[in-house]
C-alpha cells in the first residue's frame, strides 16, 4: 500500500508543479522574505513534492519541518531531497531523520518529523514558525481541522499557503453520458471521513479554509491551479478514472455495473490517446497584515 502511494504521489507531482499558482507562491515569498532564516512546517508532508517546489522561490536560508503520519512516505524525504539538490549541483548532506542542501542561492536544512496530524493537539509543531504550507490535503480534511489549523497559525503569527485543494469541479473529453453522475458520487465521497477531526470538508474546503482564515484576522488570496491533462499524462488520467470508479461504486454499489462500463469507456479513450481531462483544484494563500 505505502509503494502505491508512493507512486502515486510520484506520478502526479509534475501535474502539480505546472498547476500551482506562481502569483501566490511569489505573495507568500515575499511575505516571509525578512525571515532569516524562514521557518516553515510542510503538514502532511508526503515525500516532500511541496518542499521541492517551494525551496527555490523561497529566501535564501530555510529551516523546514516536514511532518506526515505515514512513516514510509516520510523516511523517502531525505534520499528524495538529496537526489534534487544533487541534480541543482547543490552540496547536499543527508541521514534519516532529514537533510541539509546548500548551495549559492539556497541554504536550506530539513527535519523529518512523525506525527499523527489528525487532532492537531501537537502546538509545538507550528512554534516559531513564519509559514505554515500544505499540497494536496485541505479537501481531505473537516472544517474543525481547518478552524484548529487557522487558530494554530494565527497564535505563531505564521502565513499560510496550501495548494491543490480540490474544489469539485472536473471536466473530461470526450463526454460520456454518465460523468455527471460519476462526479457527483465521487464528491460525496469526498466529503467522507478520511481521519482528519471527522467528516471532510472535501469540494468545500478552499472556501471553508479561506472563511476561517479571514475571520481570525488573515488576509485570504485563492487562485486556480487545475490540472489539465492530454496525451502527456496518460497514466496519471488513468489512475484518476480507477479512483473515481471505486470511489463512485464505494458510494452507490447498487450502480456498480453502470460505473464499470463507464470506466471502460473512459479507458478506452485513454488507451486511444483522445482523452482530455481538466480536475479543479484551488490555491489558497494567507497572511497577516503589517
Amino acid at each position: 500500500m505505502h509503494d502505491a502511494l508512493a507512486q502515486w504521489l510520484s506520478l502526479r507531482e509534475p501535474a502539480d508543479a505546472a498547476a500551482r499558482s506562481a502569483s501566490l507562491t511569489r505573495t507568500i515569498a515575499e511575505a516571509i522574505a525578512a525571515a532569516e532564516p524562514a521557518r516553515v512546517l510542510d503538514l502532511a508532508t508526503g515525500t516532500g513534492s511541496n518542499l521541492r517546489y517551494l525551496a527555490d522561490r523561497f529566501p535564501v536560508s530555510q529551516r523546514w519541518l516536514v511532518v506526515d503520519r505515514n512513516l514510509a512516505l516520510l523516511a523517502q524525504v531525505p534520499t528524495r531531497m538529496a537526489s534534487w539538490g544533487a541534480a541543482r549541483g547543490y552540496e547536499v548532506r543527508a541521514d534519516v531523520n532529514g537533510c541539509v542542501i546548500r548551495g549559492e542561492r539556497l541554504e536550506c536544512h530539513v527535519e523529518a518529523r512523525h506525527r499523527d496530524l489528525g487532532t492537531l493537539d501537537d502546538v509545538d509543531i507550528f512554534t516559531d514558525r513564519h509559514l505554515v504550507t500544505a499540497s494536496a490535503l485541505l479537501d481531505l480534511v473537516s472544517e474543525q481541522w481547518l478552524r484548529t489549523l487557522a487558530a494554530r497559525c494565527r497564535a505563531a503569527g505564521a502565513a499560510a499557503l496550501f495548494a491543490i485543494t480540490y474544489n469539485g469541479r472536473s471536466w473530461c473529453s470526450p463526454v460520456e453520458p454518465e460523468d455527471g453522475m460519476i462526479l457527483d458520487l465521487f464528491n460525496r465521497h469526498q466529503r467522507t471521513d478520511k481521519g482528519l477531526g471527522g467528516p471532510a470538508a472535501g469540494p468545500d474546503a478552499p472556501e471553508c479554509a479561506a472563511r476561517c482564515f479571514a475571520e481570525v484576522g488573515y488576509r485570504v488570496r485563492s487562485e486556480p491551479s487545475d490540472w489539465e491533462l492530454g496525451s502527456g499524462e496518460l497514466e496519471l488520467q488513468r489512475r484518476l478514472i480507477e479512483g473515481w470508479a471505486e470511489a463512485a461504486t464505494a458510494i452507490a454499489p447498487d450502480a456498480a455495473s453502470t460505473i464499470a462500463h463507464w470506466r471502460i469507456r473512459r479507458l478506452e479513450h485513454v488507451d486511444a490517446a483522445r482523452s482530455c481531462l481538466v480536475v479543479g483544484h484551488l490555491d489558497v494563500a494567507a497572511w497577516l497584515p503589517r
